[in-house]
């Protein structure tokens, strides 16, 4: 049978191409994909013309995209980052056949892969294996932004993952996947309160479902006032010690500014393909003397990278999939999609007919 790839031709069209199955070579191991998590907000850039690398240069040295040729035109393959599948063969002690791993190869049915150039992540006996998805990569992306909140705090000296977030008053804008697992980290590791701003009723469902508290940014409460009046430091000291902005709208950002106690820091987890002309940065970031922080995985904080890295997130991400993986597989997980039916499912979510919270293929 031949292996299968998902492949972004253009704007709006996505298709399943063939191939011959590859061998793996010395030192290589085949991955034959069982589940493969879809990201609707980086990947349906792709599939819409939204995403910057199709229109730009990005210069990896200088950290620029410049006006020359794109740096990832038409077709893009190899898309996705959550993939979960069965080592079938090895030719590697490093990693034995047979085993679970999560890796981030993109929407193949099989792989083959050098443990020396990618990462795996072995899944331990007993976590369902569909959950797995998260432990390569989305859920690190979480992790990381907790980790920028305690160095935000302590610099160079986090010892632990709630180092930003114990004891404090947390709040999270978007109750997508990245909000919501940021939410149960924040839990998890200790925060006195964690609240979830999102104006989708069914986000906010999940949410509740999760056990979190919820605001409605469009409601009848301004959530800024409910929370600055509930979480009270010192006179003219109100509002969250730090929020995670995990939506890709820039009102979500104002948001997020506008939640934050005086010197607070928002620590974002988004990506904004059509940029942020919403954020008014004279009003709230300008006068309470705000900060915003990138949590963008490619990096850790200045001056952790000898003690925390993206093993080490995986490791925390697998830790919160054991505590929470029953919940979050019967909320969090919304639809699990035969693998050829990939086409036809991206295409219902970049054209708006169909809503998954987190889809999934299985082959």
């Amino acid at each position: 049978m031949a292996d299968r790839e998902l492949v972004v031709t253009g704007p709006g069209a996505v298709e399943l191409h063939d191939s011959e199955p590859a061998e793996p070579a010395g030192g290589q191991f085949r991955v034959e994909t069982l589940f493969s998590g879809v990201s609707a907000g980086t990947e349906l850039t792709f599939v819409k013309g939204t995403n910057p690398w199709l229109h730009r240069g990005f210069d990896a040295e200088l950290g620029l995209f410049r006006d020359t040729d794109p740096s990832t035109p038409y077709p893009v393959r190899g898309f996705g980052y959550m993939q979960v599948g069965r080592v079938t063969r090895s030719a590697t002690p490093a990693v034995a056949e047979g085993s679970v791993v999560a890796m981030t190869y993109g929407h193949r049915t099989a792989h083959v892969a050098d443990p020396l150039r990618e990462r795996v992540v072995p899944l331990p006996d007993g976590l369902d294996p569909v959950l797995g998805v998260y432990a390569a990569h989305m859920g690190p992306i979480c992790a990381n932004g907790l980790l920028h909140a305690a160095a935000d705090l302590h610099g160079a000296d986090v010892r632990d993952l709630g180092d930003g977030v114990r004891g404090r008053r947390v709040a999270v804008t978007g109750a997508g996947v990245v909000g919501l697992l940021t939410a149960l980290f924040a839990r998890r590791h200790g925060a006195a309160s964690v609240v979830v701003v999102d104006p989708t009723p069914e986000r906010r469902a999940v949410a509740e479902a999760l056990g979190l508290e919820t605001l409605d940014p469009d409601g009848a409460h301004d959530p800024a006032v409910v929370l600055k009046t509930r979480w009270r430091h010192a006179a003219g000291d109100r509002g969250a010690d730090v929020v995670f902005q995990c939506r890709g709208r820039a009102n979500a950002l104002h948001l997020a500014l506008r939640l934050l106690r005086p010197q607070g820091v928002v620590v974002d987890l988004a990506f904004y393909p059509g940029g942020a002309d919403e954020v008014r940065l004279g009003e709230e970031f300008h006068h309470n003397g705000l900060a915003l922080r990138c949590a963008q995985i490619g990096r850790v904080p200045r001056g952790l990278a000898g003690h925390w890295d993206r093993e080490r997130l995986s490791a925390e991400t697998v830790g919160l999939l054991h505590a929470d993986g029953a919940a979050l597989r019967a909320h969090l997980i919304t639809a699990v999609v035969p693998f050829a039916e990939a086409p036809a499912l991206f295409a219902d979510l970049a054209g708006g007919r169909r809503h998954e919270l987190q889809a999934v293929l299985a082959c």
